[in-house]
């Protein structure tokens, strides 16, 4: 298992690859497959952990994060040979230099930074899995969907919330910080926002001068402890994205959790969402308060029951396996 580096796998806060790369790997083990994960060396695992950053690059400002990935996936290819097959969370990297890999590669595509990277893609012999059917590039082949797992255990169930409206993603316009405000102000309820501020500029702009401490509060970026607290504890969450989102893993641990959500009309969410069941889309601030008003009607127990059955962590596991046997039956 080929994972990240930017952050530590699990990650501690932020960290959505490596937390996939880690709620995969861990499943994998427990289903008896063995796994190397190929990670920071500060990463905790139940598989053979190796590789050659020390730790995240993303929270040492002396650390090349362009240098670290490289010596990385050098490093993890030239073991390529020892196994059946490898799979890469890393993005485009790899499949530059897949000619090296002595093993078939499967690359679970975690979403598209810029057309500008699809030549290292088109020109892969790896295998592709897209994380929704949305984000499916037309200019390749895919060999399976695999929406994202997440670890229920760690989120459970809460039947029962405060008024309060969650905004739970990187601090940054495409996760649309301020259109959420913007709605919990429309529809007179206090928001809590969390995540790390991945946008400066954006966040003394159009973020920082609503905090108050009341109406509008920032908690930062909140670990594993907190995030069901946080995402347990809310009404709603809003998820007023500014672009096409590939999947959205706050989106399903919120409604793990029972809270219903309200999500703009775009990318993969009407793939996760199931509009009046575990939330609603909406397309601008009036449709998204009026949706807010809909989404606390709904059933919390009946949206974490839908959550639970389509995105556990054992689902996931089993797709990835059908996934592995197709790639090694071709071999």
């Amino acid at each position: 298992m080929l994972a990240p580096v930017a952050w530590r796998t699990p990650p501690l806060h932020y960290g959505p690859w490596e937390l996939v790369s880690s709620l995969l790997t861990e499943g994998l083990v427990a289903a008896g497959v063995p796994v190397t994960l190929f990670a920071t060396l500060d990463s905790v695992t139940t598989a053979e952990l190796d590789g050659v950053c020390p730790h995240g690059y993303a929270q040492d400002p002396d650390m090349d994060g362009r240098i670290w990935e490289a010596l990385h996936v050098a490093h993890a290819l030239g073991r390529s040979g020892e196994f059946d097959l490898v799979h890469n969370q890393l993005d485009w990297l790899p499949l530059a230099f897949d000619r090296h890999c002595r093993a078939p590669m499967v690359t679970t595509i975690h979403g598209f930074s810029g057309a500008a990277i699809l030549p290292a893609y088109r020109r892969s012999s790896s295998a592709f899995v897209a994380i929704s059917a949305a984000d499916r590039a037309p200019e390749l082949d895919y060999i399976a969907t695999v929406h994202h797992g997440i670890d229920l255990d760690a989120l459970p169930l809460r039947s029962t919330a405060g008024p309060e409206l969650v905004a739970f993603g990187r601090i940054h316009p495409d996760k649309g910080t301020a259109q959420a405000i913007a709605i919990a102000r429309a529809a007179g309820r206090r928001l809590i926002i969390c995540g790390i501020v991945q946008d400066e500029a954006y966040f003394a702009e159009q973020v920082q001068p609503h905090l108050d401490g009341d109406q509008v509060r920032y908690l930062g970026s909140i670990g594993p402890e907190q995030r069901a607290q946080v995402l347990g504890g809310a009404a709603v969450l809003l998820h007023p994205i500014g672009f096409d989102e590939p999947f959205g893993l706050s989106v399903v641990e919120a409604m793990a959790c029972g809270t219903p959500v309200v999500a703009y009309r775009r990318g993969s969410m009407a793939e996760v969402v199931d509009e009046g069941v575990t939330g609603y889309l909406a397309h601008d601030v009036p449709s998204a308060v009026a949706a807010v008003t809909a989404a606390t009607r709904l059933d919390r127990d009946r949206v974490g029951a839908r959550a639970r059955e389509r995105f556990g962590v054992a689902r996931m596991v089993q797709d990835y396996l059908r996934v592995y046997e197709q790639i090694l039956a071709r071999r």
